[in-house]
């Protein structure tokens, strides 16, 4: 039987947008805010933390026209791109995303930043839903609760803290009971999972997102003033934090992949919730900020090399429009 290679893809344009390169933009933008505040704190210019975002904005910018565009050419590409872990990764990526775009809007435009806000409660809700679909009509395996179901489901504590900083705080705090119920139960169960089996060296970088959820969710609490939940969360992610340094080489056993995104937004959120915080935490929070700026952009640049070069959506078996 004669060999036959596969089909090409079909020329055009970001046809072939993958949905990986959203992770770590949020860990860019999650990293301007953080400098954003930081700023404020330690007595910096105000000027820096705005031109980053300046130019982070315009990268989201420009990836979400280059992924719109492939869901323009043929919108089914959705679904398949939801089939596979690291699509779902980058799709909800690119919602919460649109949460954080609100956020850099807050101070400059807030009616503005009140409809982007409102888009990206939208855009969740439908992603959710298709996730969903994606799982009632997949196989059994797809259904198997993993870190990146926090992006999906936990990730209204997002629109949670952007909601509070515009004043928000009815949406706010409902927002914020409905991620804490779903990130206990995707924390239990994981925890469950963990314990029965090991994670394979290429999935251990996703095992980062759990330290998102903690840092947002006390984020929110410590902005409603409930200082003592507030402070538990801050426990839960150093003790969380902690954990990973001390596993890092075990983490790290496959090397560099785009998984590593995963590394960036909750390494954000972390530097993020301990300024926000204050008091005993602000210098963690600060040192926590500086390695965030370490670790976070030289990973958003690697992702985003890969990409450029077209390799980033054979790596992550993006779907092709």
């Amino acid at each position: 039987m004669a060999f036959k290679p596969p089909a090409p893809a079909p020329k055009g344009l970001w046809r072939r947008t993958p949905p990986a390169i959203f992770p770590p933009i949020l860990g860019l933008l999650g990293l301007g805010l953080g400098w954003r505040r930081g700023a404020g704190q330690f007595d910096l210019p105000q000027a820096l933390p705005d031109l980053l975002l300046g130019a982070v904005t315009l990268l989201f910018l420009f990836a979400a026209v280059a992924f719109v565009a492939k869901i323009l050419r043929r919108p089914a590409v959705l679904l398949e791109d939801l089939r596979i872990l690291p699509g779902r990764a980058g799709l909800a990526a690119g919602a919460l995303s649109v949460y954080l775009f609100a956020g850099v809007l807050g101070p400059l435009a807030p009616g503005l930043a009140h409809g982007v806000l409102l888009a990206g409660l939208v855009l969740h809700a439908a992603l959710i839903a298709a996730v969903l679909y994606v799982f009632a009509t997949g196989p059994a395996e797809q259904r198997r609760v993993n870190p990146v179901w926090h992006l999906t489901f936990t990730g209204l504590i997002v629109a949670a803290m952007v909601a509070q900083g515009l004043g928000e705080a009815t949406l706010a705090v409902v927002l914020f009971w409905v991620a804490l119920v779903a990130a206990a139960g995707i924390w239990l169960v994981s925890l469950q999972q963990f314990a029965k089996s090991s994670v394979p060296a290429p999935l251990r970088p996703l095992l980062a997102i759990h330290l998102a959820p903690a840092a947002l969710l006390g984020t929110v609490a410590a902005g409603s003033g409930a200082t003592g939940l507030a402070l538990a969360f801050a426990v839960l992610t150093a003790g969380l934090l902690a954990a990973l340094l001390m596993r890092a080489g075990w983490l790290l056993e496959a090397g560099f992949s785009p998984l590593w995104g995963a590394f960036t937004f909750p390494l954000a959120a972390v530097a993020n919730f301990w300024l926000v915080l204050g008091g005993a935490w602000r210098l963690p929070g600060g040192l926590a900020l500086v390695a965030a700026t370490v670790v976070i952009p030289p990973i958003a640049i690697k992702v985003m090399q890969l990409w450029a070069k077209g390799q980033l959506a054979v790596k992550t078996n993006a779907a092709t429009a």
